[in-house]
């Protein structure tokens, strides 16, 4: 596990089971028909309960009838979870490559998330890896966008008190790691 200070955030990296946390909220890499899916999703739909499935439909049924839309995020509860709310937000496919565009998109997965969180009182959060599973966006690209995210939020906004990133693997953590240490050079 890693802690470093950003402001007055604390951002995490750590390897677990986004399930288990215990943050005001966790972000779920959802897929655009808020319905569950795989990976995250599914292990988030599962552990979660119906709960969070039925305010998933009312939000497609009100908000968003074609799917949300790639970069956007909506909130429902945390229903079983130890978290009391969830975050879904949609990441881009990007089949193994990145162009600017993907990347926009994976930078709003994130920032709009953060920007949901403070809308709602969330002083504590926990993401994923977003689109680096089923949606193939290389890890190594993706971890650094997702810190720059993270940090441009927390250089306008001095909300939120914890950003963890919940990492599942070894190896996407070692990313998350060196990503970390690149975009804090940079600022």
């Amino acid at each position: 596990m890693k802690e470093i200070k950003s402001g007055n955030t604390k951002i995490v990296l750590k390897i677990g089971d986004i399930t288990e946390e215990n943050t005001d909220a966790i972000v779920n890499a959802a897929n655009s028909t808020l319905m569950g899916g795989g990976g995250v999703d599914g292990a988030i739909h599962s552990k979660g309960g119906p709960q969070i499935l039925e305010e998933c439909k009312k939000i497609r049924q009100t908000q968003y009838p074609d799917g949300l839309p790639t970069g956007e995020a909506v909130i429902t509860t945390g229903g079983n979870l130890k978290a009391k709310y969830v975050i879904h937000t949609v990441g881009p496919i990007c089949g193994g490559k990145f162009n600017d565009t993907k990347r926009k998109l994976l930078y709003n997965a994130y920032y709009n998330s953060l920007k949901l969180a403070k809308q709602n009182g969330i002083k504590t959060i926990a993401f994923p890896s977003i689109g680096t599973g089923a949606y193939r966006c290389p890890a190594d690209e993706a971890a650094r966008i997702a810190l720059k995210a993270a940090i441009d939020f927390i250089k306008n906004e001095n909300f939120i008190e914890e950003i963890r990133f919940v990492l599942f693997t070894p190896d996407i953590y070692e990313y998350y790691n060196q990503a970390l240490k690149e975009v804090l050079n940079e600022t």
